[in-house]
């Protein structure tokens, strides 16, 4: 038999059975995780809270044939329980969640992934910045850890220096007139800034940003993100919509 033991921030879990739940889970040291926390809809079950979503966990598993078997789990902190007060902040956390399984599913080692998502959470929890901003600041780090960092200076495709006014999420980001694509994005340059500001943590210089380059920048980090992953965030499509 086969357990191991590793810290993990909750991201998903849907019901099986009449009391049992899988649970995602991504963890320091052995990536994303799917396991079978059985009994925890019951309500004497002795860790069901725990395994809420963005609850962040100590938890210990046994090795499955296809899905592990959770067999013990410690609240390290519990930040659902922030989270969940707060529309704006839940719908910011579950598109990290959601965003965050999507880069780490083929990836086997995925501690920085995990660092950032905990930092972002723990952030959220806090109300340390505006929700959308955090967010944004969360997509445009994750992605650039997973190899997808945008250029937001220079001409993404023959090194131009900027700053350039259109973006291209197909071409790398800010693209000077002669590469510029048909349909590339038209943003002020002021946009492209406030979002090398969030890439970068300067956040007196995001907060300070004009509402409408927030909005401008927030536009381009959703297509820079649904470009490269090859897919619709679901979580990101209804927090746009609402």
């Amino acid at each position: 038999m086969h357990n191991y033991r590793d810290e993990g921030i909750v991201l998903q879990g849907h019901k099986l059975g009449e009391a049992d739940r899988i649970v995602t889970v991504l963890t320091r040291s052995h990536g994303l995780v799917r396991a079978v926390a059985k009994g925890v809809r019951r309500t004497k079950s002795r860790f069901g809270s725990r395994l809420e979503p963005f609850m962040l966990v100590d938890l210990q598993c046994h090795v499955g044939r296809s899905l592990d078997i959770v067999t013990q789990v410690e609240l390290v902190e519990p930040f659902a329980r922030g989270i969940a007060t707060d529309f704006d902040v839940y719908s910011a956390a579950s598109v990290m969640a959601e965003t965050a399984r999507s880069i780490t599913e083929a990836e086997p080692q995925s501690r920085t992934h995990f660092l950032l998502l905990v930092s972002a959470i723990r952030s959220l929890c806090n109300r340390e910045h505006p929700p959308r901003l955090s967010l944004d600041a969360y997509l445009l780090r994750a992605m650039s850890v997973a190899g997808w960092a945008p250029s937001l200076l220079d001409c993404a495709q023959c090194g131009n220096p900027g700053p350039h006014r259109a973006f291209s999420a197909a071409l790398g980001g800010a693209v000077c007139t002669n590469c510029r694509p048909s349909g590339a994005a038209l943003p002020d340059t002021d946009a492209l800034e406030h979002m090398a500001a969030l890439l970068s943590g300067d956040w007196e210089r995001a907060e300070a940003s004009d509402l409408h380059d927030q909005i401008d920048g927030s536009k381009l980090v959703s297509d820079w993100v649904s470009w490269h992953l090859e897919r619709n965030i679901r979580s990101l499509r209804i927090l746009e919509s609402t």
